[in-house]
């Protein structure tokens, strides 16, 4: 498993979702079906979702802006 960072490429919105699923060694599109599909239950899960956007670093970039 890797580490647990927002990843710079794949993002759609805050990019935890698609750290969610290079942690899990899932597809992106799968883990946000997986998501979308829990909004429907009740419980907090965009609030869960916000703390993690919020929490998780983001990716160091390779790329120098010089």
């Amino acid at each position: 498993m890797t580490a647990l960072v927002r990843p710079s490429d794949g993002r759609v919105i805050g990019g935890v979702c698609a750290a969610l699923a290079r942690r899990f060694g899932t597809s992106a599109t799968t883990m946000r079906v997986i998501f979308l599909a829990s909004c429907l239950l009740p419980g907090p899960q965009f609030l869960i979702y916000l703390g993690l956007w919020v929490f998780l670093p983001g990716e160091k970039s390779s790329k120098t802006a010089w």
